[in-house]
C-alpha cells in the first residue's frame, strides 16, 4: 500500500512553511479523531449508546482547515462529521463521549441534541440547527457582524456536497457574495449524501462551479491530503481576512464508513470501491510523506498510538461512569443568562 501511494497519491506540500512540530502534530489529531471515531463505533455495536454518526475518511481535510485557522479567534460553523476539526479547535475527547453518552457535563447542548452538535462559545464554534445547510446563512450573518464590527475574524462553515443540494446553501452564499462576507464555506464532498450519489445531487461536475453564481471566488482540493488542504484553506480564509469576499471551498474525499450507524451501506455501493478509496486515506498518506522526511519511524508511530489509546480510554471510562443530567436540566439554559441585576 505504501508504494501505491508514493506513486500515484503524493502529498502536496507546495508553498507550506509549516515546522515539523507542527506537522507532527496535525498528524496526532488526525490519528487521535480516528481512533476515538472507531471507539465510538465500537460501542455503538456493544449497545451501549445509541448513535454515532462518524468523521472516518475526512480528517486530512478537517485538521488541514483547522489549522489554517486562527484558532481562538476565528469561527467555526461545522456539521455533524468535523470530529477531527472539533477536537483540532479545542475539544476533548471527554467532551465528545460525553456527548455520545448522553452523559451531565456535555458541553455542547446540555446533552440535549445528538452528538455531533459541535458547539463551544470559547473556542469559537457557534451552535448550529439540526437541519443540514441551516448553518451556511447563520454564517453569513455571523460573518456580516464581524464586517460591521469592523474587527479582522473570518467565521469557516463546513457541510456535505448533498447539503447543497438545499434552499439555506444558496441563500447563505448569495448573502455572502452581495456583502462580500470574510466568509469560507467548506464543501466536504464525499460522493454520497446517505445512499445518494452525487451525480444524483447535482447536475455540475463540481460544487465549487456554483461559485460564480454568487460573485465569490471557488476552488477545488484534493480533502484526502492534509497539506494541499491546508493550503487552500489558507489561501482563502487570508483571502477573507483581507476584505477580497467569500470562498467556496470544494475537498474532494470519501467516506469508507457508512453514513452513519443506522445506514447499510452494502445496499448503494461496492465493497470494491470502498476498498479502492482505503488506498487514499489522509492518514496513510500523510503517514508516508513524514516518513519521507524523517519525521516518523515504527518507534514514533507506535508512541503516538499509545498516546491516542490511553487518551482514549480514558475519555471513555470517565464518560461512561459520569452521572446522567437531572430531567428538569431540559429547561435551562434555553435562554441567555441576565445579566443587567
Amino acid at each position: 500500500m505504501a508504494t501505491d501511494l508514493q506513486t500515484a497519491h503524493q502529498i502536496d506540500d507546495t508553498g507550506i512553511d509549516l515546522d515539523d512540530q507542527t506537522l507532527l502534530e496535525m498528524y496526532w489529531q488526525m490519528v487521535r479523531a480516528r481512533r476515538l471515531d472507531e471507539r465510538v463505533w465500537i460501542l455503538h455495536r456493544q449497545g451501549k449508546i445509541a448513535f454515532h454518526i462518524s468523521g472516518i475518511g475526512h480528517e486530512g481535510v478537517q485538521v488541514g482547515a483547522a489549522y489554517a485557522m486562527r484558532r481562538g479567534h476565528d469561527y467555526a460553523s461545522l456539521y455533524y462529521r468535523d470530529l477531527a476539526f472539533s477536537l483540532s479547535l479545542g475539544l476533548t475527547p471527554l467532551d465528545f463521549m460525553l456527548a455520545v453518552f448522553g452523559k451531565a457535563g456535555e458541553p455542547t447542548s446540555g446533552s440535549r441534541q445528538m452528538p455531533s452538535h459541535w458547539s463551544s462559545r470559547k473556542l469559537g464554534m457557534l451552535s448550529s440547527s439540526s437541519p443540514v445547510a441551516t448553518q451556511v446563512p447563520q454564517a453569513a450573518g455571523a460573518a456580516l457582524a464581524c464586517k460591521l464590527r469592523g474587527d479582522d475574524r473570518v467565521v469557516i462553515v463546513t457541510l456535505g456536497e448533498g447539503s447543497t443540494s438545499e434552499g439555506d446553501f444558496y441563500e447563505g452564499l448569495n448573502w455572502a457574495g452581495v456583502h462580500q462576507l470574510p466568509l469560507v464555506c467548506l464543501v466536504q464532498n464525499n460522493i454520497y449524501a446517505i445512499s445518494v450519489p452525487v451525480h444524483l445531487q447535482m447536475a455540475v461536475p463540481n460544487v465549487a462551479d456554483r461559485a460564480p453564481m454568487f460573485g465569490i471566488a471557488g476552488a477545488i482540493v484534493d480533502g484526502n491530503d492534509v497539506l494541499a488542504s491546508y493550503r487552500v484553506m489558507r489561501e482563502a480564509i487570508e483571502r477573507a481576512r483581507s476584505g477580497q469576499g467569500a470562498t467556496l471551498v470544494e475537498a474532494k474525499t470519501y467516506r469508507p464508513v457508512p453514513h452513519s450507524s443506522d445506514d447499510d451501506d452494502r445496499t448503494y455501493r461496492s465493497r470494491d470501491e470502498v476498498e479502492e478509496w482505503k488506498k487514499r486515506d489522509a492518514i496513510l498518506r500523510f503517514q508516508v510523506y513524514l516518513r519521507e522526511r524523517g519525521l516518523l519511524d515504527d518507534d514514533t508511530i507506535a508512541e503516538i498510538e499509545e498516546r491516542v489509546r490511553q487518551e482514549v480510554d480514558e475519555a471513555h471510562a470517565a464518560a461512561e461512569a459520569a452521572p446522567y443530567p437531572p430531567p428538569e436540566d431540559t429547561l435551562f439554559p434555553v435562554f441567555a443568562p441576565d445579566d443587567r441585576a
